[in-house]
């Protein structure tokens, strides 16, 4: 296994998906991989509390919240010193990292993340350099917001990826806005996907997979779906993390 690769995992102050953040860095520090976290203002993140512990979900909670394995995983991860001690985003060096891994989340509080200019300004030295790049469900949306210094386009404009589909954005919405209103939509305008189809250079580029019913699991045999192109890996939500993981991991090393 090679030593010394090292991660940077940007957050928002809060909201991002607990899952979607703490499997990865599960794994990936179980393989030796340095994780750097990074959030606005240099302190400590916190996951999307309703995704923690189910509260306003109603009937609805054991299908919505995160699953226990990504509590437990969210709990070892917020006790880590690597968590504990994020560094500012003004502070971001992409030449320190091997690559960049971009969670997603749909608690309002992400928007920080998703529109951050400095953010949107470092990832395309990811691209340039060909280093390693991972993106789940809205962390993509990030990915399309960046702009590549040569082009002016999006770093995914001539790639295929995935993301959070619209069938389940909106499912999850109508599922629950009698009482959580637009909770589930970060931006009620437009959803994730035909937000990340509108940045590349064909809508067919975006490739939705098998129907996202089941969660994959740590035996990584269960469904999951990933998009793999060139050295950049996509997902689509916490049920494909697993998969992604793994193929993230595989792609590291």
């Amino acid at each position: 296994m090679p030593r010394n690769i090292n991660i940077l995992i940007p957050l928002p102050s809060y909201g991002f998906d607990p899952t979607e953040a703490a499997v990865p860095w599960n794994i990936l520090t179980s393989n030796d991989i340095k994780i750097t976290f990074a959030t606005p203002n240099g302190a400590a993140a916190h996951g999307d509390e309703i995704m923690l512990s189910g509260k306003k979900l109603g009937i609805f909670k054991n299908l919505l919240k995160a699953r226990k394995d990504g509590v437990e995983a969210y709990k070892l991860m917020s006790n880590s010193n690597e968590f504990k001690h994020p560094i500012p985003y003004d502070e971001i060096q992409p030449s320190v990292y091997d690559g960049i891994f971009l969670p997603g989340g749909h608690d309002k509080g992400v928007k920080e993340y998703l529109e951050s200019k400095i953010l949107q300004n470092i990832i395309p030295d990811f691209f340039q350099n060909e280093k390693k790049i991972g993106a789940i469900c809205h962390g993509v949306v990030l990915l399309a917001r960046s702009k590549s210094k040569k082009t002016n386009k999006s770093v995914i404009y001539n790639y295929k990826t995935t993301a959070l589909l619209k069938i389940q954005e909106l499912l999850a919405y109508n599922l629950t806005r009698l009482w959580l209103n637009d909770y589930y939509l970060t931006y009620p305008g437009m959803t994730v996907e035909d937000e990340v189809k509108s940045a590349l250079i064909n809508p067919s580029n975006f490739i939705h997979g098998n129907l996202p019913i089941f969660r994959d699991a740590d035996n990584y045999y269960k469904p999951g779906f990933v998009v793999k192109d060139r050295n950049y890996l996509s997902a689509r939500w916490p049920g494909d993390i697993y998969t992604f993981s793994n193929e993230f991991l595989k792609l590291l090393t």
